[in-house]
């Protein structure tokens, strides 16, 4: 656990110096528990104690880099058990398992979809992270193998071997990308730490039980091993998870260095429905990396969706930059609708709009990322902000009517909007799924005035 504000005043000398710009060492050890200031501050404080609260400065998840370059991808760093209590910091690598028996074209044909699985959702790109390769020939095809698939993906690769001197020539062939090597046990740790030394690269280690992935994990940092990731092998869904939460709550709540490093967990299901199942089980409970074989886009995009949905900031909205979007070959006759900047909205519009195959501008209205009746009611989406925004943006250049479309929800504010604005208001749907329909059926000749377009 976590040092509190009164445990980090017993380590301090007591002294009121003030040299640290505080005016007494309780007030200092209070900013050290809220980490916003440093212990060097201190001028006075003892190694030992310096060197507790370095300790407990640490996160209790190790943050583990994996790969180089653009495609370089980071895990670990979580703090809490509960995406609620805070947030999830770094979302889940998932890779893709190519074993070596496979022809030569069909890796090449993997690669290529495995190459394109990138998606744009609600304003964020999503990708995958990472390619294994798995042994299950001769040290020969293994090397081939490794050199096929770092010659056709950018993507991080993983090393799958029981054979230390076949891992340390594809180690060699492939140090530039920084693989992840798989995997250290009992039996081989001498060997493979000297590797992901001599290499300096992230390790795997793995045992069926915790107790012993603990010990295995302190020998690894006697012999100055430490970028680790840890697995318990494939299990049934259920052990598999109780293991992860056994882990993570080992680390966290237990401050237990021995498992404070991020975790491993390999699908191992011929079936991709329930691949993509199991995948998703284990994003939410707790892996650090999740490794499939199936790369059908609908399989994949499912699981990245909901590895978005974990690992946004519940308290933080997602939301897009505030502006006037021109949809299609607008002109100056184009209609003009209006909507906050939450994610969630503004696509849902765009999606209509884009339906409607209709030219229209949206403008998009700074809510610090809320949605329409929630913005109306925080008094964030109201004539005020809506004229804000029209001026901000240039409306009146963009158009030379005089005509406004405002969600059917907030019809109420028609009235002072168009006072402030000097814009005319025409009531839109309550819902987005109308905006085909009313798109259609609006002329802009209609009389100007406050009006509802009967649908």
């Amino acid at each position: 656990m976590a040092l509190s504000g009164l445990d980090i005043y017993k380590l301090l000398p007591k002294t009121n110096c003030r040299q640290c710009g505080l005016a007494t060492c309780l007030a200092f050890a209070m900013q050290l528990a809220k980490k916003t200031l440093a212990i060097e501050k201190c001028p006075f404080v003892s190694l030992d104690a310096k060197a507790t609260l370095e300790a407990q400065a640490l996160p209790p998840i190790k943050l583990v880099s994996l790969g180089s370059g653009e495609s370089k991808f980071e895990i670990g760093n979580e703090t809490v058990m509960f995406r609620h209590e805070e947030k999830f910091r770094n979302p889940t690598g998932v890779g893709f398992i190519i074993d070596d028996d496979s022809e030569n074209e069909e890796i090449k044909l993997l690669l290529s979809k495995i190459n394109q699985l990138k998606f744009e959702r609600v304003g964020q790109k999503l990708n995958v992270n990472l390619v294994a390769i798995r042994q299950n020939k001769d040290k020969g095809r293994f090397l081939d193998i490794v050199k096929l698939v770092l010659n056709n993906t950018a993507l991080p690769i993983m090393l799958m071997s029981s054979d230390i001197l076949c891992l340390q020539e594809a180690a060699g062939i492939a140090k530039e990308r920084k693989p992840l090597l798989y995997c250290a046990t009992k039996n081989n740790l001498t060997q493979i730490s000297q590797l992901a030394k001599d290499f300096d690269l992230a390790l795997v280690v793995s045992a069926s039980d915790i107790d012993a992935l603990c010990e295995l994990t302190k020998e690894l940092n006697g012999l100055g091993v430490n970028n680790l990731i840890l697995d318990t092998g494939v299990k049934p869904i259920a052990e598999k998870i109780w293991d992860l939460t056994q882990v993570r709550r080992q680390a966290l709540k237990k401050s237990n260095r021995a498992l404070g490093y991020p975790t491993l967990a390999i699908v191992n299901n011929t079936d991709f429905y329930e691949e993509a199942i199991e995948a998703t089980a284990y994003i939410a409970k707790y892996a650090s990396v999740v490794l499939i074989k199936g790369v059908e886009t609908w399989e994949v995009l499912s699981i990245l969706t909901l590895r978005q949905n974990i690992y946004t900031d519940p308290q933080k909205p997602l939301q897009i930059e505030p502006k006037l979007y021109a949809i299609g070959q607008t002109t100056d006759k184009s209609p003009v609708l209006i909507t906050t900047n939450f994610s969630l909205s503004y696509f849902t519009v765009l999606s209509e709009v884009e339906t409607s195959k209709i030219p229209v501008y949206i403008l998009s209205v700074d809510t610090e990322g809320m949605s329409v009746l929630t913005a109306w009611a925080a008094e964030k989406f109201n004539a005020e902000s809506v004229t804000r925004a029209l001026g901000k943006f240039a409306v009146k250049d963009a158009v030379k009517h005089r005509n406004l479309i405002i969600p059917g929800y907030v019809a109420i504010m028609s009235g002072d909007l168009e006072e402030r604005s000097g814009f005319k208001v025409i009531v839109g749907p309550k819902e987005a799924a109308g905006i085909p329909t009313f798109l259609k059926n609006l002329t802009l000749a209609l009389p100007i005035g406050r009006q509802t377009i009967a649908l």
